[in-house]
C-alpha cells in the first residue's frame, strides 16, 4: 500500500485541501438542524406578537448562507479531490505502463497480454475510485458521525444513547459481507482478464474467425466468459441490493424509537421542574433535529461500511499492480556496461537457448559469424529457430548457454539500449502505427528530413507507391496498416528500418510479401546503400538470399549447413531439399 501511495505524492497539497474544505462543509451542514430546532422552538412557538417572525427570517438567512457555503464549498472540495484521484491515477498508469516497457518478452508472457492491459486500466480504476471514495467519504464519515453524535448528546442525552444500540448491528453487516464479498472481487478480476482476453482475440483474428467460419464458435467463448462475469456480479450485486431494504428498516425503526421514547419522556416529565418544562417546550424543535442527527449518523456508519468494501476491493488491485511493479525483469543490464563499438562484427560461440516453458533446446550448440560488409542468411524449415536467433541479437531472450558476442563485447556486458541503438529489426509481422507515413518513418528517425524520408523510401522500393497516395508523405496509415497490402506495409516497415542508419540490420522474413521483382530490385539497392552494416536475412525463398556471402542451414534447432548457394547446393542435403521444392530443374542445373 505504500507504494502505492507514493504516486500521490505531487498531489497531496489538493488531498489536503479537499480534507479541509470537507471538514468546513460537514460542518455547515451540522449547524442546519440545530437552526431548524431554534425556528421551531424560539420563533414558530413565540408566535408572530412575540417577535417570532423576526427571529426565523433572521435564523433563515444564517440557514441560507450556511446551506450555500456549503454547496460553494463542497463544488471546491469535489474539485481537488477529484484533481487528487486523477492525477494520482496517471502517475500509476504512467509507472505501469513503464515497467510494462522494460519486462522481457518471457516476464510478459507469464502474466498474459490481457491481464497487464486488464490491470493498467481497470485495476487501476479501482485503486483511483478508493483514493477518491476515501478523501470525500471518510472525512465526511467520520465528521458526521462524532459531529452528530456531539450535536445529539446535546439536544438529549437518553435518545442518543438509545440511538447507539443500532450501531452494533451495522457493524455485523458489515463484517458479513466483508467476508462474503471480499474473495469475489478476486474472482472478478480473473474473468475480466479471461473476457479481455477472448475479446481481443475476437477483434485481433476477425478475419480468420470469418473465413473458417468459426463465428458462431467465438461467439459461445465470448458468451461462456461473458456469463461467468455476469453471474458473480449478480451475487455480489444481490448483497449489495439486501443493504437497502436493511438499512431502511433500521432507519424506520430508529425513527419510531426516538418517537416512542420522546413521548415517554414527556409522560414521565415533572411538571413542576422547570428543567422538564423546558424540555417540554423544545419538544418538537429538539426531536426534529434529533431525527436529522440520526440519519446523519446512520449515514456516516453507512458510508463506513462502503470504505470497509472499497477498500478489501482496491486491496486486490494493489497486489495485481504491485505484483507487476515489482517484477524483476529476467534480463538486466551489467553494472557496468561495456561499449561493443570495436566493430559490427556478430558472433553466435556455442550458443543453446530453450523458453523457460519447454523442456528442450529449441537451439543446440550454434556457432558462426556475422561479419560487417556481408550478407549473412539464414534458412530453414518452419520451426528449426530461425526467429529464435533473431531474437537473441537483440537481447529480447538471454542465451542458456555459450556466448553471442556484438562487437566483440557480449551482449550481457553491454547495456540494452546501446545494444539496441546498434540494430535495426524488421520482424516478420511488418508492425505500423496509426498515423501518417512519415509518422512511421520517424519512428525509426525522430529528427528525420523529408530528403531522408524519401531517400529511405526509394531503396525500400516504396517511393513509388508513397507518390500515388493522396497526400504522400502525410497520407494516413491506419492502425496495424490496414489501409495498405503486404507488400507495402513490408516495404514501409523496411524504410523505416534504413532510415534509422544502424550497424547491424536484421530482415526476419522480411520479403516474403514482395514479389520476386520487387525482392531482387530491394536486395540489390540494400547491399549497395548498406554496404558497411552487418546484414542478416532470414528467408523462406531460396531466390532471396541465394546471393548472400554466407548462408546458415538449420534443421530442428542444429547448424546443419554453412556456406554460399554454391557450396551448399552441393554438400547440404536440407539446403538442396529446399531448392528442389523450390527451383524448377532448368534452375538446378
Amino acid at each position: 500500500m505504500k507504494q502505492i501511495l507514493s504516486y500521490m505524492k505531487n498531489f497531496r497539497v489538493s488531498a489536503i485541501f479537499s480534507i479541509i474544505l470537507t471538514v468546513l462543509n460537514n460542518g455547515m451542514q451540522l449547524l442546519l438542524p440545530a437552526m431548524m430546532s431554534l425556528i421551531i422552538n424560539n420563533g414558530i412557538a413565540n408566535g408572530e406578537e412575540n417577535g417570532g417572525i423576526d427571529y426565523i427570517k433572521r435564523i433563515g438567512v444564517y440557514m441560507i448562507i450556511a446551506s450555500f457555503s456549503a454547496l460553494v464549498i463542497a463544488g471546491f472540495s469535489s474539485h481537488f479531490s477529484s484533481r487528487a484521484s486523477t492525477g494520482f491515477a496517471k502517475e500509476l498508469r504512467r509507472a505501469v505502463f513503464t515497467k510494462i516497457e522494460s519486462l522481457t518478452e518471457s516476464d510478459i508472457d507469464s502474466i498474459s497480454t490481457s491481464s497487464l492491459i486488464t490491470r493498467s486500466t481497470n485495476d487501476v480504476r479501482q485503486i483511483e475510485n478508493m483514493i477518491l471514495t476515501c478523501i470525500r467519504m471518510l472525512m465526511s464519515a467520520l465528521i458526521m458521525l462524532i459531529g452528530g453524535t456531539v450535536m445529539a448528546f446535546t439536544l438529549n442525552k437518553l435518545l442518543a444513547a438509545t440511538l447507539f444500540t443500532v450501531v452494533p448491528i451495522v457493524l455485523f453487516l458489515a463484517v458479513l459481507i466483508m467476508k462474503k464479498i471480499i474473495p469475489m472481487y478476486d474472482t472478478v478480476q480473473k474473468f475480466t482478464d479471461k473476457l479481455n482476453q477472448v475479446l481481443r482475440e475476437k477483434i485481433s483474428g476477425i478475419r480468420v474467425i470469418r473465413a473458417f467460419n468459426k463465428t458462431e464458435h467465438e461467439d459461445r467463448r465470448f458468451k461462456d466468459s461473458n456469463d461467468k462475469l455476469t453471474d458473480i456480479m449478480l451475487k455480489i450485486n444481490r448483497i449489495y441490493a439486501m443493504l437497502i431494504p436493511v438499512g431502511t428498516l433500521l432507519l424506520i425503526g430508529v425513527i419510531v424509537l426516538l418517537v416512542f421514547l420522546n413521548t415517554k419522556q414527556i409522560e414521565n416529565a415533572d411538571i413542576t421542574n422547570p428543567a422538564s418544562v423546558e424540555m417540554i417546550k423544545n419538544t418538537v424543535g429538539n426531536l426534529q433535529a434529533f431525527i436529522i442527527y440520526a440519519l446523519m449518523i446512520i449515514a456516516a456508519i453507512t458510508m463506513a461500511v462502503s470504505m470497509f468494501v472499497f477498500i478489501p476491493k482496491a486491496k486486490i488491485s494493489i497486489n495485481r499492480i504491485n505484483e507487476v511493479l515489482n517484477m524483476t525483469p529476467v534480463i538486466q543490464d551489467s553494472p557496468a556496461p561495456l561499449s561493443c563499438n570495436k566493430n559490427n562484427d556478430v558472433e553466435f560461440r556455442n550458443v543453446s537457448f530453450s523458453y523457460s516453458s519447454s523442456d528442450t533446446d529449441s537451439l543446440k550448440d550454434i556457432s558462426f559469424t556475422a561479419k560487417a560488409g556481408e550478407v549473412t542468411a539464414i534458412i530453414g524449415s518452419t520451426g528449426s529457430g530461425k526467429s529464435t536467433i533473431i531474437n537473441l541479437i537483440p537481447r529480447f531472450y538471454d542465451v542458456t548457454k555459450g556466448e553471442l558476442v556484438i562487437g566483440g563485447v557480449n551482449v550481457k556486458d553491454t547495456s540494452q539500449e546501446e545494444l539496441r541503438n546498434k540494430i535495426a529489426l524488421i520482424p516478420q509481422q511488418a508492425v505500423l502505427f496509426s498515423g501518417t507515413v512519415a509518422d512511421n518513418l520517424r519512428f525509426g528517425k525522430e529528427d528525420a528530413t523529408e530528403e531522408e524520408m524519401w531517400e529511405a523510401l526509394r531503396i525500400a522500393q516504396a517511393e513509388d507507391f508513397v507518390c500515388k497516395m493522396p497526400d504522400k508523405l502525410e497520407s494516413f496509415v491506419s492502425q496495424g496498416g490496414k489501409n495498405l497490402s503486404g507488400g507495402q506495409k513490408q516495404r514501409l516497415a523496411i524504410a523505416r528500418a534504413i532510415i534509422k542508419k544502424a550497424d547491424i540490420y536484421i530482415f526476419d522474413d522480411s520479403f516474403s510479401a514482395l514479389d520476386f521483382k520487387t525482392d531482387a530490385l530491394l536486395r540489390t539497392a540494400i547491399r549497395k546503400e548498406l554496404k558497411n552494416s552487418t546484414l542478416i536475412i532470414v528467408a523462406q525463398r531460396i531466390g532471396t538470399i541465394i546471393d548472400a556471402d554466407k548462408t546458415i542451414v538449420l534443421s530442428e534447432g542444429k547448424t546443419v549447413g554453412i556456406g554460399n548457394h554454391a557450396e551448399l547446393s552441393k554438400n547440404c542435403e536440407e539446403y538442396i531439399e529446399i531448392m528442389k521444392s523450390q527451383l524448377s530443374e532448368e534452375d538446378l542445373v
